[in-house]
């Protein structure tokens, strides 16, 4: 009997709600790790998780018997509980609703991995309204601007 064999490579993108949420320096990469955990353990491959203080980028193999919106419906949900149990802010932790997702062909794996690991310096020059709006016109994604994420800059 024949198997199903996939090599699909997904980045997706999503930030904060409230300008009060923050992700600090301090936690920032305990919460990379905790995210790849979950991806990880949904059945997917975690190949990168990273970002910046208002947004996380997360690159993963998907499994093809998860949908991309339930896998970020769980890491959303379990990565905010983390955060308020872990009580790293003072106010409530949340992700605003919606996300960028993208696909990549395996050959561009080690360039995505490169650009969401450094994403520190790669904001010293760019904002994520920048980055992000530079991601959907790239991938000649059509959208509305009343429905994009809440932009802190």
């Amino acid at each position: 009997m024949a198997n199903t064999y996939t090599q699909i490579s997904i980045h997706v993108v999503f930030t904060v709600k409230n300008r009060t949420a923050f992700i600090s320096k301090d936690w920032r990469d305990q919460l990379h790790e905790y995210i790849s955990g979950i991806i990880n353990n949904e059945g997917c491959k975690s190949l990168a998780v990273g970002g910046w203080k208002d947004h996380i980028h997360i690159f993963f193999g998907l499994n093809p018997n998860i949908s991309i919106a339930d896998l970020i419906r769980v890491v959303k949900a379990n990565s905010s509980k983390w955060i308020n149990e872990k009580k790293f802010i003072n106010d409530k932790f949340q992700w605003q609703v919606g996300y960028g997702a993208f696909s990549y062909s395996k050959s561009q794996r080690n360039n995505v991995i490169n650009y969401i690991i450094n994403q520190e310096s790669h904001h010293q020059s760019k904002s994520f309204k920048e980055e992000y709006l530079g991601m959907l016109d790239n991938f000649e994604v059509e959208y509305d601007d009343n429905y994009l994420f809440e932009f802190f800059e």
